[in-house]
């Protein structure tokens, strides 16, 4: 009898680190998962700890490796939360600053005065991406302007960068590999996604040596090997979280569409070879790299979704698990309309206004615990549609239906809202851990598990949510949306 074989995915996201096991049937075996520190040193920075992501993210490879015999698992895959920013001396192994992580807006007025100064057309042209504090290069800058000694050792070249992929991989490897994949570099406005290279005129214009970059490979490629109580296993698939998830929703082909609600909401189409240029307030990136061919994707980017409903239940002990949101917003559910804009770290996709700030709206006397947890939860399906609204200007294409996978589309409640106020159907995957499953795939293409055609053919619905909101109400809703959105981009007015 042959033994079962599997492919491991490493996890890595903004509040925890996970590993997940698959076997060949792209079946999920085993789960590990720890939650590591949020740190925040000042209003609106966000930091995590890098030794302390590598710690916990090993602690549970370690807990899910224990159940097999690690000889039969055949490739690692690693996703990671994007744009997040790591610096480290290459001597020592050690970080010289906190990761700035993607959620953190220090870098506002530098990305401000690149705007001043003319250059948002040429990093747009250039990146597909809107100059904003989302993104590495600016949290790079600042860290190499910022700590004590840091511009000595980067004229050294001591120094390596790396979002948390990079990160991730040059410890498993024991420093061997210094790399990323075309989805990440392309999350760090410093690289060319037309060109398929780092970009010399940005790097210059915000005074960042080259030779701390990584090298940048295809998605599904060889990225060296984890040493493992002596044994070897390949590492065969690296992606940002977001790209890792449309693969793993089967999103093979243009045109196709996902949507992740975790920490932030990111909703993705996949444009195939074609990099369109967002007229609507999306942003234009790399999807994966496989044989050395590019495909792009058209993408929105909210900043704070699940985060909301993490900070109901951790900053005002609202409850003592997510999962009872969707119970407290269903004893709500006849009350008064009440808006909750979760502008934490200002607006991403569509508005992209890094000085709005949260807000609710609609209070009454009669307000309490139930409708503010259900406004939350509905602030995420709004948000949903801002970026549906923007794609379907952009692509002149009404969507009928949309993918969903990560941990808060388990939210009955909110999935049924989502199709509410879309008007479209809403398919929940069968495997909502589409990140760990996307990565996992490219592994497992990589070491031979399987090939495109045999993953054609593993998608899976668990679940069908149809639309049941008559069209007076959607509007009326989404309209007093979109004057509390307007009202936050205005507070300080």
């Amino acid at each position: 009898m042959t033994a079962e074989k599997y492919i491991l995915s490493m996890d890595q996201g903004t509040t925890s680190s996970r590993a997940i096991l698959f076997n060949e049937r792209a079946e999920i075996c085993f789960v590990a998962q720890k939650e590591f520190e949020q740190i925040f040193p000042s209003p609106g920075w966000v930091e995590h700890d890098p030794i302390e992501i590598l710690a916990t993210q090993l602690q549970v490879v370690n807990e899910v490796i224990s159940h097999v015999n690690p000889e039969n698992i055949t490739g690692i895959g690693i996703a990671n939360q994007r744009e997040t920013t790591v610096v480290w001396n290459k001597e020592t192994g050690k970080p010289i600053y906190n990761a700035i992580v993607w959620q953190d807006k220090r870098t506002t007025s530098i990305c401000n005065d690149l705007k001043q100064n003319g250059y948002e057309k040429l990093f747009k042209e250039k990146t597909g991406l809107v100059l904003d504090a989302y993104f590495s290069a600016t949290k790079l800058n600042w860290i190499l302007n910022n700590v004590e000694g840091a511009v000595e050792l980067a004229a050294d070249e001591k120094l390596l960068f790396g979002t948390i992929d990079t990160w991730l991989i040059w410890n498993l490897t024991q420093g061997e590999v210094h790399a990323t994949d075309y989805s990440n570099a392309s999350r760090t406005l410093l690289y060319n996604i037309h060109e398929l290279c780092w970009d010399a005129h940005l790097l210059e214009l915000l005074n960042v040596p080259q030779n701390m970059l990584p090298e940048v490979r295809d998605s599904s490629a060889d990225y060296g090997h984890y040493m493992y109580n002596g044994i070897r296993i390949p590492i065969g698939g690296v992606a940002g979280d977001q790209q890792a998830a449309l693969f793993g929703q089967h999103c093979f082909s243009a045109g196709m569409v996902k949507n992740t609600y975790g920490t932030g909401c990111f909703m993705l189409m996949n444009t195939g070879d074609n990099a369109i240029v967002s007229k609507a307030g999306l942003i234009t990136t790399i999807a994966w790299g496989i044989n050395g061919t590019v495909s792009y994707a058209l993408e929105g980017s909210v900043f704070i979704s699940g985060a909301a409903i993490q900070w109901l239940r951790d900053g005002l002990s609202f409850f003592e698990n997510v999962s009872d949101s969707e119970s407290l917003a269903l004893k709500s559910i006849d009350s008064e309309e009440v808006y909750f804009v979760p502008a934490f770290t200002g607006l991403g996709a569509p508005y992209w206004d890094m000085d709005a700030r949260g807000a609710i709206f609609g209070l009454t006397r009669d307000s309490g615990k139930s409708q503010i947890t259900k406004a939350a939860l509905e602030s995420i399906a709004f948000q949903t549609k801002d970026l549906i609204s923007a794609m379907e200007l952009d692509t002149n294409k009404k969507f009928s239906a949309l993918a969903v996978d990560g941990g808060a589309c388990a939210n009955n409640f909110l999935m049924q809202f989502q199709a509410d106020i879309l008007g479209s159907s809403i398919q929940r995957a069968a495997v909502i851990e589409s990140t760990a499953l996307g990565v996992a795939y490219l592994a497992g293409l990589q070491v031979g598990v399987w090939t495109f055609t045999e993953l054609k053919n593993k998608k899976i619905n668990s679940q069908v949510f149809k639309p049941s909101m008559d069209d007076e109400k959607r509007e009326r809703l989404y309209k007093g949306w979109l004057k509390a959105v307007s009202r936050t981009m205005n507070w300080k007015e």
